[in-house]
């Protein structure tokens, strides 16, 4: 065990080569559309290619290893601006177009890389704390979004604040990096839960900046307590997977499949029930979905095998 942790204290971020750069590219487009698309878990994907452990210590080590930290999180961050643009600007347009669709597609994704996740409890004993965790994990999401649903206060209006709504706006970017730093809680349910989600989306427009141009010190408190959690909480959990890995990975595992179930329980989504009509639109929207579902968890599944194939042959 002292082994184990003694090389986990000491981890190489060094990408191998180019494959590994754009896995990190990757991993920050995840993160970047997590906050537009519920359930979608960035550090669950990190998980699954392999580089999670290696983000939480890059995070955490930021300022005692800056320069080996800061060359591991570059691909990390541009993917994450690419992601961000593209969830507001691409993936929110198809959303509006095909929204169970696409959540179906996203969703497939999450469940065929599920193994990944279960992969890093593979032969650890299924005690009862083990199993509770991981029950526990599962609810979590489930309850969260119940409450993003049915208990979620009004849309927050973004104008007019006064000097506690900024406090609360860092607050809420703290519990952002949380969502962005355990696998399967989602930046966007949580958002929901504030009454943040719709106002925050709607604001990114050049016209209302120009009229609402205090809704920029808004996006500036939520940057310093997501910054703020980044650093503070990826220690933490670096710790926690040192000492107590198993335990934290049954747990992990339960958030995950939670998060996947929650893609299709969620406020976003259950407007889009609402909408439907039993009409031929329904039926053909529920037909590609399935589909795409199908088609993501293959395709996901795959990626896992390949992965599972390319760490035996390096070991």
């Amino acid at each position: 065990m002292k082994e184990q942790n003694s090389n986990q204290s000491k981890l190489d971020l060094r990408y191998k080569d180019k494959k590994e750069v754009l896995k990190g590219g990757i991993l920050g487009a995840f993160i970047g559309l997590a906050v537009i698309v519920p359930g979608v878990s960035g550090s669950a994907v990190a998980i699954i290619f392999r580089l999670y452990e290696k983000l939480l210590y890059a995070l955490g080590g930021i300022f005692k290893r800056f320069k080996e930290s800061a060359r591991f999180l570059l691909p990390v961050l541009l993917g994450g601006i690419v992601g961000l643009v593209l969830g507001f600007f691409g993936v929110k347009a198809l959303l509006n177009l095909l929204p169970f669709a696409i959540v179906a597609l996203f969703a497939g994704l999450m469940l065929g890389a599920f193994p990944a996740v279960t992969d890093e409890i593979r032969g650890e004993k299924p005690t009862p704390l083990r199993i509770g965790l991981f029950l526990l994990g599962l609810l979590f999401p489930l309850a969260l979004s119940a409450f993003s649903i049915f208990g979620a206060p009004d849309a927050l209006s973004l104008e007019n604040l006064s000097w506690y709504h900024y406090i609360l706006f860092v607050i809420v970017g703290y519990l952002i990096a949380i969502t962005q730093l355990v696998p399967g809680l989602s930046a966007t349910a949580l958002l929901m839960t504030f009454g943040c989600f719709t106002p925050l989306v709607n604001s990114v427009s050049l016209s209302y900046w120009q009229q609402n141009p205090m809704v920029l010190l808004v996006y500036g408190c939520l940057a310093v307590g997501l910054i703020l959690g980044l650093l503070t909480v990826s220690n933490g959990l670096s710790r926690l997977l040192e000492k107590r890995r198993a335990p934290a990975f049954y747990t992990i595992a339960g958030l995950s499949l939670g998060s996947i179930l929650t893609m299709f329980f969620n406020p976003e989504i259950m407007e889009v029930y609402a909408s439907w009509n039993l009409d031929g639109a329904m039926w053909r929207e529920l037909g590609i979905g399935m589909a795409l579902f199908a088609l993501g968890i293959i395709a996901a599944n795959c990626f896992v095998k390949y992965e599972r194939k390319r760490v035996l042959k390096d070991q």
